[in-house]
C-alpha cells in the first residue's frame, strides 16, 4: 500500500528541515575565519615636577602600536596645588598632599579596570637639581615622601626621579615634533608615513631654573656630550641638546637682582629693568637661598628696597653680565660660558616662559627681530602707574618682571644662541600645538611606550558577511520546514 498525501508531505518537510539544518551547521563550523578585534586603549600618567609648580598629564594610546611606539594623545592636564616639590624641603611630609588632587582627577578619568596596568612616573627637573646641589639629604627626603605617597595609589607607579637637563631638552623636542605630525602621520591612502628629517623643528624651553635648546644641526655634532639619540616609530633620531642650569627665568632674574645689590652702597637698589615709579620692599634672605646666587656679605635679616628706573639700555648691560660671552670669542660653534653649540638652523618652537612673556607683550605673531626689540624697549620705558593700571588683574604677580624677562630672552636668543634677523622669523612662540601642551612629559611617554610590549590584537572566530547570510537563510528554512512538518502532523485530516 502506498504513502498517503499526508505522509508524503510530512516526510518531504522533515527531509528539507534536516538538509537545511545540516547545511547551516556546516556553514557555522566550516565557514568561519580568524578576525582581529579592535585594540584596547592604554593610559599613562606623568607628573612634571618643575621648579615653580607641578603639573600632571594623562596620556592614552592604542595597545597595538605603530612601529613599537604608541600613538599617544593627551587626555588630561592638571596643575597641582602649591609650589614645586623642592619648596617642601623643610617639610617633606606635605609634598604628597599637594599631588593628591590631580591624582584623584586622573584616577576618575581612567577606567578602574585599567588602574593596575597604568604606568605612572614623576620626573623632577631643575628645581630639584638645585636642591640636590644645595642639600642632597633634603632632596632625598622629598623624593622619599613622593614615592611613599604615590606608591599607595592603585596604578603601576614606576618611581620618582631626577631628570637630567639633557633628557628634559630631548623629550621636549620629541613632544613638539610629534604633535606637529613631523615624526609620523596618517596619509590619505590610509598608511602611517614618516615625513622628511629636514622638516623637524627645534625646541626652546624656558623654565624657572633652567633653559634648554634642542635641534637637528646641519652637520655632525662634534661634542658628543651634547648629543642625544633615540628611536621612535622605527627610525633613529640624533639631536643636539644642552641645558643651562641657573639660566631659567626665575633664577636669572634673582641673579640679576643679586648683582645689583652687590653694586649698591646700601639697602636701596635702583633697578634699570623695573619701570620708573616702581618701588617695592623684599626680604634679603630668600634671594640668597638658591645655589645659583653667590653668597653675599650682608645681614640677611634685613629688608631690601628696590626702585625702578625704567632704563632698557642699562638693563641689557646688566643682563649681559650674567653670561660669559667672552669665552666664545672667535668661535662660531659656541654659545656662551664656553658651551659648544652648532649654528641654529630651521624652524624652532619656543614654549613655557618664552611663550607666556612674549604673549603678554603681543609678540607671538612672528614680528621681525627689530620689531620685537623695539616693542620690548617701548614697554620698558612706560611708567609703572600706566603699566599697573592697564594690565589684567591676573598678571599682577609677574607684571613687574615682564620688561626684564623680555630683554633677558632677547639677549639669550640673539647673543647666546645666535639667532639673527634672518633666522628669528623661524621661531614660533607657542603654549600648545595640536591641542596638546608642549612639555617634556609627552616626549617621555612616547619614549616610555617603547618599553611596554605591543599587544597583538586578540584573534576570534567569525564569519564573512556572505557566509553569515547563507547560514541565516538555511536556519530560517530549517525552522519553516520543521514548523510545516509539525503542522501537517497535527492539523492534516487523514486521507
Amino acid at each position: 500500500m502506498g504513502l498517503t498525501w499526508k505522509q508524503r508531505a510530512f516526510t518531504a518537510l522533515l527531509g528539507t528541515a534536516a538538509v537545511s539544518g545540516l547545511t547551516a551547521l556546516l556553514l557555522i563550523l566550516v565557514g568561519t575565519i580568524n578576525v582581529l578585534l579592535p585594540p584596547d586603549t592604554k593610559f599613562g600618567i606623568v607628573f612634571d615636577a618643575g621648579s615653580s609648580h607641578t603639573s600632571l598629564f594623562v596620556y592614552q594610546w592604542p595597545a597595538n602600536k605603530e612601529n613599537d611606539t604608541g600613538m599617544v594623545s593627551q587626555a588630561l592636564a592638571c596643575q597641582a596645588e602649591g609650589s614645586g616639590i623642592s619648596s617642601y624641603a623643610s617639610n617633606p611630609a606635605r609634598v604628597g598632599e599637594s599631588l593628591q588632587g590631580c591624582l584623584e582627577e586622573a584616577l576618575a578619568l581612567i577606567p578602574k579596570a585599567k588602574h593596575h596596568e597604568t604606568p605612572m612616573f614623576l620626573g623632577a627637573t631643575a628645581g630639584m637639581r638645585l636642591l640636590s646641589r644645595k642639600n642632597r639629604s633634603q632632596a632625598e627626603d622629598v623624593f622619599a615622601a613622593v614615592r611613599q605617597a604615590l606608591g599607595q595609589s592603585p596604578v603601576d607607579f614606576r618611581g620618582a626621579e631626577l631628570l637630567t637637563g639633557q633628557d628634559e631638552g630631548a623629550f621636549g623636542w620629541i613632544t613638539i615634533n610629534y604633535v606637529l605630525g613631523l615624526l609620523v602621520k596618517y596619509s590619505f591612502s590610509g598608511e602611517w608615513i614618516r615625513p622628511l628629517e629636514e622638516t623637524l623643528v627645534g625646541a626652546l624651553d624656558m623654565g624657572g631654573a633652567s633653559t634648554q635648546i634642542t635641534f637637528v644641526p646641519g652637520g655632525p655634532i662634534l661634542d658628543k656630550t651634547t648629543q642625544a639619540t633615540f628611536r621612535l616609530y622605527g627610525a633613529d633620531h640624533t639631536v643636539y641638546t644642552h641645558s643651562y642650569l641657573c639660566f631659567g627665568r626665575d633664577q636669572a632674574l634673582s641673579r640679576l637682582l643679586a648683582e645689583l645689590v652687590q653694586a649698591s652702597p646700601g639697602l636701596l637698589v635702583r633697578h634699570p629693568c623695573y619701570h620708573s615709579g616702581y618701588r617695592g620692599t623684599l626680604a634679603l634672605a630668600p634671594l640668597y637661598e638658591s645655589p645659583c646666587v653667590p653668597a653675599a656679605p650682608l645681614d640677611l635679616s634685613q629688608n631690601l628696597t628696590v626702585e625702578g628706573t625704567g632704563n632698557p639700555g642699562a638693563c641689557v648691560e646688566a643682563l649681559r653680565k650674567l653670561f660669559n660671552f667672552s669665552s666664545c670669542d672667535g668661535r662660531e660653534d659656541c654659545a656662551f660660558a664656553g658651551v659648544y653649540q652648532p649654528p641654529v638652523q630651521g624652524q624652532f618652537y619656543a614654549f613655557s616662559s618664552f611663550y607666556y612673556t612674549f604673549h603678554f607683550l603681543n609678540l607671538t605673531s612672528k614680528p621681525s627681530l627689530s620689531e620685537a626689540n623695539a616693542t620690548i624697549w617701548e614697554f620698558c620705558l612706560l611708567p609703572w602707574k600706566l603699566v599697573e593700571g592697564s594690565a589684567p588683574p591676573d598678571q599682577d604677580p609677574w607684571l613687574r618682571d615682564y620688561c626684564a624677562s623680555g630683554l633677558y630672552f632677547l639677549t639669550l636668543l640673539v647673543e647666546g644662541y645666535g639667532f639673527s634677523e634672518e633666522t628669528w622669523g623661524g621661531i614660533e612662540f607657542r603654549q600648545q600645538a595640536g591641542g596638546t601642551d608642549i612639555s617634556w612629559t609627552l616626549g617621555y611617554m612616547l619614549n616610555l611606550t617603547n618599553l611596554i610590549p605591543a599587544e597583538v590584537p586578540a584573534p576570534r572566530r567569525a564569519q564573512s558577511f556572505g557566509v553569515w547570510t547563507a547560514g541565516v537563510v538555511f536556519l530560517v528554512l530549517t525552522l519553516a520546514a520543521t514548523l510545516g512538518a509539525v503542522g501537517v502532523q497535527l492539523f492534516w485530516i487523514q486521507d
